[in-house]
């Protein structure tokens, strides 16, 4: 190993480190520290970023949202920590609306947590989502169709879109593998991008309950701006002056049950 491959490897390792540290980092300062161009940084960036260490953002990177893994396999992990964002999720569906429950492991928990008397009609490309809403006997539910992405958990694709196109809901309750301020929400597939930004766009107000260590993450395909997003559902432990920021672009954030 040569000379320049050596301190190739010992910048980038030091870059990984401060990502996950810090959750971010910015070429410009990288730049400064390291002695070397932005071009220099960019070029470490993304070949880090192609062995899936981080994820490109302008300006710099963030940490891989730690949302991988089948429907099944993430409807598994947290799972009280899902019920209480799910919990407060709840309050913010209004009786007699239609709303949409995107494919994701905190929304099947918001699906499961819906009171038995809410009247609502609820539309799901999530075949796990309308299982659990069947339960519900005042819900009536639509299950869009098509060919079910395994790892989503839903149906994706043409199919999908054109049913979705039929709907006009009150409120969408998006997934998200990861959220920031710059790259906003983020999804690991390319059709599910697609689909969610669709979805989204079809409805009247959009909703987001995230685990706290999904802030500050991204996914390789943006779903849409976080101004775009009218209420987030978030754990009491994300970061305050974050929230803040958020609320500053647009977003109402419910804390464990708290309006703020």
């Amino acid at each position: 190993m040569n000379t320049n491959e050596l301190l190739l490897q010992e910048r980038q390792s030091v870059i990984l480190r401060k990502l996950q540290a810090e959750g971010r980092v910015l070429a410009a300062d990288l730049a400064i520290e390291f002695g070397v161009s932005e071009d220099t940084i960019r070029r470490d960036l993304r070949e880090m970023a192609a062995a899936g260490l981080c994820e490109r953002v302008y300006g710099g990177a963030l940490r891989v949202s730690p949302a991988g893994g089948s429907l099944n396999h993430r409807a598994g992990i947290a799972r009280d920590r899902k019920l209480a964002l799910a919990t407060a999720a709840v309050s913010q569906i209004a009786s007699g609306s239609m709303v949409f429950f995107d494919a994701g492991s905190t929304n099947l928990a918001i699906a499961t947590a819906l009171p038995m008397d809410l009247p609502l009609t609820a539309a799901t490309n999530a075949p796990a989502i309308a299982a659990a809403l069947m339960e519900k006997p005042a819900v009536n539910v639509i299950l869009i169709g098509g060919l079910i992405d395994r790892q989503v958990g839903g149906a994706l694709g043409a199919k999908a879109m054109r049913d979705m196109e039929a709907l006009s809901p009150d409120l969408c309750i998006l997934g998200a593998c990861g959220i920031d301020l710059v790259a906003g929400v983020t999804t690991f597939g390319f059709e599910d991008a697609e689909f969610k930004r669709f979805a989204a766009s079809r409805s009247k107000k959009v909703l987001v309950a995230a685990t706290s260590d999904k802030f500050g993450t991204a996914a390789p395909h943006g779903v849409l701006p976080v101004a775009q997003c009218e209420c987030l559902v978030v754990e009491r432990d994300t970061d305050q002056e974050m929230l803040a920021r958020y609320r500053d672009n647009g977003c109402r954030t419910i804390v464990a049950g708290s309006i703020t």
